[in-house]
């Protein structure tokens, strides 16, 4: 049975504006974003299931606004990604610069997922079950993920 996307849309819609307003910090992205949102919706809706909505649309809320993030980062007349920046916690211009050249080093070889993690966790302060329901691992997965990030990014650190 599929679900009902207009009821998602009514329902939802300003919960999944709001994060991508947090994670994209521009209006017209993040009403962009969340139409793009609703589209994956519209693309998948005979798949999913009628679950946990919420989750369902926070997570892929998540992942197209990293996406917009990640794309837009390879445009040169667009911002650091200050989402993943806000996870360094730095304040002024230099340590922005710098800590958006050590995150993409962080992130280069990292799965998409690590660092959907990395943002629900560091950034939204989501608790490890928490993280693990909303990407689909166990608690132990997040848990080596989160581990093996910190363990690479204190190695570069060092470099």
């Amino acid at each position: 049975m599929a679900i009902d996307v207009e009821a998602y849309y009514r329902k939802y819609a300003p919960m999944v504006l709001r994060r991508c307003r947090f994670m994209l910090r521009e209006e017209e992205a993040a009403l962009d974003a969340m139409q793009d949102v609703f589209v994956e919706l519209l693309r998948r809706e005979h798949d999913l299931v009628h679950a946990a909505p919420s989750s369902l649309l926070y997570t892929i809320a998540t992942h197209v606004c990293l996406n917009r993030l990640r794309s837009s980062k390879r445009r040169p007349e667009t911002r650091d990604d200050e989402i993943l920046l806000s996870i360094a916690g730095d304040d002024g211009p230099e340590d922005r610069t710098l800590s958006g050249h050590f995150l993409d080093r962080l992130f280069t070889r990292e799965p998409d997922s690590t660092r959907t993690i990395a943002v629900l966790h560091y950034v939204d302060g989501f608790t490890l079950e928490e993280t693990a329901a909303q990407v689909g691992l166990s608690v132990s997965g997040v848990r080596k993920r989160l581990r093996g990030l910190r363990a690479r990014g204190l190695a570069l650190k060092d470099v």
